[in-house]
């Protein structure tokens, strides 16, 4: 068997396997062992709320809302994962990696994935109603992107672009939390999230590819395998391109060009490693881009002042 065959990246370990017994299915089910997909889901909502040059908008509301932002997306990280779960527990079983999912292995079962989704949506509710109505309308929108994305393996080689327009959909809820309304340097930075998410979860799926193969489900990973270095590096560069153009259209400050330098340095390294046949590094690169948004997010906040 292939180390790509024999990769997991559940950890059942640490503190998930102290909790007590019942609780620890839901805390897999949810992620938490595995937090990077909030930070993935979180960093955009950031970048949204930092990107406008907003006048009135005083640091600490701006704080308020990225702590708002942070609770959202744990939770509708969650909400994202059993409702993905819930649908490829089918295909789960077949693929190392996540033969062990609670949904896959039988630790839960559907009636109480269903009460758990309800629980975790109510809880997204009750931190989307302490924002603006804008971001209401765009906040219950995104449900249909959660819903689709588990079919989008079923339907398109591109189902790491839908990820990028799911995961990346906190950035244009960030900017209308901190704006009151949506722009072209929104628009622009949404189109910048999009590319990275792309990009990195290329790099996550080319995990999977052998038993993606095996068992005929699509993906970006498989599509792009034979030329990963430049469809990363291309993916990556779109996004620079447009962080600028979305700085440009904000107004932002100069300082934002010197501090945008280290992202990417950040992501040109990693265009030119990434190896689809090395699972565990195409992990280590994954999880990399927590440090990768959060300098995006300190040139965005550099970018804040004008001197």
């Amino acid at each position: 068997m292939s180390a790509m065959s024999q990769h997991t990246d559940i950890r059942a370990t640490g503190w998930v396997s102290r909790l007590p017994q019942g609780v620890r299915p839901y805390a897999l089910l949810a992620r938490l062992d595995r937090p990077i997909g909030t930070w993935l889901l979180w960093l955009p909502g950031i970048w949204g709320i930092l990107l406008p040059q907003n006048a009135d908008l005083a640091p600490l509301q701006r704080l308020r809302l990225i702590v708002l932002f942070g609770i959202g997306s744990l939770v509708m990280r969650a909400a994202g994962c059993v409702v993905n779960d819930m649908w490829d527990r089918d295909i789960d079983r077949q693929v190392s990696r996540t033969a062990g999912r609670p949904l896959a292995c039988g630790a839960l079962g559907m009636k109480q994935a269903v009460a758990f989704l309800a629980f975790l949506l109510l809880a997204g509710l009750a931190v989307l109603v302490q924002l603006n109505p804008l971001s209401w309308a765009l906040g219950v929108s995104s449900l249909a992107l959660v819903a689709f994305y588990p079919l989008a393996k079923r339907l398109t080689w591109w189902p790491q672009l839908v990820m990028g327009f799911t995961f990346g959909f906190g950035a244009p809820l960030g900017y209308a939390a901190a704006a009151g309304s949506l722009s072209w340097a929104q628009a622009a930075l949404y189109g910048a999230t999009i590319l990275w998410q792309l990009g990195f979860d290329t790099i996550y799926g080319f995990q999977d590819m052998e038993d993606d193969a095996r068992i005929g489900v699509k993906s970006t990973s498989r599509l792009m395998a034979g030329h990963a270095r430049s469809f990363i590096a291309a993916c990556y560069a779109g996004m620079v391109l447009l962080l600028g153009v979305a700085a440009c259209l904000a107004g932002l400050g100069g300082l934002f060009w010197p501090a945008l330098a280290l992202p990417v340095c950040l992501l040109g390294y990693q265009a030119l490693r990434v190896n689809p046949a090395d699972p565990a590094l195409c992990l280590r690169q994954f999880r990399a881009n927590r440090e990768i948004g959060l300098a995006v997010a300190l040139a965005l906040l550099a970018g804040l002042w004008h001197v």
